[in-house]
């Protein structure tokens, strides 16, 4: 079977490789029969030689074209829907109803068309005019953008088809996309579309490129090149961060979702009122999709009560009496058992699960471990081992100012959240732990699991160090996510007829301007 092509500078061509690659289906553990190309620096090269001359030809393209653009890719990914959930279903072992039909095709087609529409009232600009000392500014596209895609979310987060890239795009940039080795078929086929979506809307050949694979340095060359303008990155922590070191030393941008372990804190009277309850809902949210997800709740933390250990019996029989869901890959199936393994190693005490489960394909028994507040503030940094999948951690603190310690110890995550009591016998305790929580999360939450994630404008789905690479950034929400991808530009005493559109005087377009203080 011949090798599959890649897409560059608007054409399918035959990659420069060092060698192939297959993907797996997790479902049965067989590997597909397509052969994929690990590319060299050679395949970068032209990429991003294609892309610079993309950046040029979008800078005279209206905003309008890019938004079409967009909005055309998006019809063509529902007209070739049956084919992506097939495919993807194959690839990753996603149900196809309702998780990759229902619920993420939807959401992906719908955040590329929030994406047209930010580009064609460009409010994400922020324009700002000064009068008294005519300077004016305004944010614009950056330059080439190379997305790279995780595993888990072939659609939404998908490196031609996600969030990453609709924002890099409605922003005005190129995008050179690195498929995710566990689905690489599943972004060939977005690839074709966004190809076709392209040439039917007179896009520039470069703006939308795709390779599958490359080594670690020609990766790490990627991102550091002179030609690129930023990278988004969601995936392991490991690569990613040698992405980002390499990045940081060029002075490039670089915007990463690397992990989190979301914790979740259940208060004593709250687990008064309804530890069974809340018992259902997190193992609900906790295994959802086999507990693969960003925002899947990895830590608990609760106070010691008997309606504490009736809720963490509650939890393990539910555990328990659930089939596990397959895992993404072999590599997934063998990361989750060692990070039991590293918990167990550090004294959490293991409830339920940790060896192989009954489920379909690659799989883990539904685990749940245990360990105390004051083992937790021995050693921090091991007990926040990111156990990736249907897995999670109970700390138990012996009081309110404990699980203060344990709040304070935690690194950055994605979402945090608090549980209280409704009648209001939690307040006391919900205002000594929530201002502590609330700066180790970008999204903070009461009384609801943290698993789903809106595409709302006011969504943060980003937070401190080690959960993203930097602070103040959202990969999801539009026109935020927008910002990523963009440079600050300010025109300080240009001649009126050089400026940008949205910063002339005689301006009758869509967009918010701030003009001497004032949005108008």
């Amino acid at each position: 079977m011949p090798t599959e092509p890649v897409l560059i500078a608007g054409k399918w061509r035959n990659a420069d490789t060092t060698g192939v690659f297959y993907s797996e289906n997790p479902s049965t553990c067989e590997q597909l029969p397509e052969e994929y190309p690990i590319s060299s620096w050679v395949d970068c090269e032209a990429a991003l030689d294609a892309a610079s001359k993309a950046f040029k030809e979008l800078r005279s393209i209206p905003a309008g074209r890019i938004a079409d653009f967009l909005e055309r890719y998006a019809t063509l990914i529902e007209e070739r829907s049956d084919a992506l959930v097939e495919l993807a279903h194959q690839e990753t072992g996603l149900p196809k109803s309702p998780r990759l039909a229902d619920v993420e095709l939807p959401r992906t087609t719908g955040q590329l068309r929030l994406a047209a529409a930010a580009a064609r009232t460009g409010n994400w600009r922020q324009p700002i005019i000064d009068s008294a000392n005519n300077i004016r500014s305004c944010h614009g596209a950056i330059g080439p953008v190379v997305v790279f895609g995780p595993n888990n979310f072939p659609f939404a987060f998908g490196s031609i088809s996600g969030g990453d890239f609709a924002a890099a795009i409605a922003a005005g940039n190129p995008v050179i996309a690195k498929a995710n080795s566990s689905h690489p078929g599943t972004t060939k086929l977005f690839a074709e579309a966004a190809h076709t979506a392209g040439e039917e809307t007179g896009m520039p050949s470069g703006m939308v490129q795709l390779i599958y694979r490359t080594s670690h340095p020609v990766g790490e060359q990627l991102v550091t090149d002179s030609r690129t303008g930023a990278t988004g990155y969601t995936g392991a922590q490991n690569a990613g961060l040698k992405l980002k070191k390499a990045a940081d030393d060029a002075g490039k941008p670089i915007y990463l979702e690397l992990s989190s372990l979301n914790p979740v804190v259940l208060l004593p009277s709250v687990l008064e009122e309804k530890s069974n309850a809340l018992a259902e809902e997190f193992t609900g949210s906790c295994l959802m999709g086999a507990g693969q997800f960003c925002t899947n709740p990895g830590m608990i933390i609760v106070i010691e009560s008997a309606a504490t250990n009736t809720f963490i019996e509650a939890v393990a029989t539910q555990f328990q009496a659930a089939t596990p869901g397959t895992l993404l890959s072999a590599s997934v199936e063998k990361s989750l058992h060692k990070s039991h393994e590293i918990l167990a190693k550090a004294g959490a005490e293991l409830l339920c699960g940790s060896g192989r489960g009954n489920g379909t394909g690659y799989n883990v028994a539904n685990t749940l471990l245990r360990i105390s507040g004051s083992q937790f503030l021995r050693d921090p940094k091991t007990m926040q081992t990111e156990a990736f999948g249907n897995s999670s951690l109970i700390v138990v603190a012996e009081s309110v100012d404990e699980a203060e310690s344990v709040i304070a110890a935690l690194e950055g995550n994605l979402t945090g959240c608090i549980y209280s009591s409704e009648r209001g016998d939690d307040d006391e305790a919900y205002d000594q732990l929530a201002p502590i929580l609330r700066q180790k999360t970008g999204r903070f939450l009461n009384d609801k699991m943290p698993t789903g994630v809106a595409v709302s404008p006011a969504m943060n789905h980003g937070g401190p160090y080690p959960a993203t690479g930097h602070p103040s950034f959202t990969a999801v929400g539009i026109p935020g996510a927008l910002l990523r991808f963009s440079m600050l530009q300010s025109y300080d005493n240009v001649r009126p007829n050089r400026l940008p559109e949205i910063l002339m005087d005689e301006y009758h377009g869509p967009t918010q301007r701030l003009i001497d203080g004032v949005w108008k």
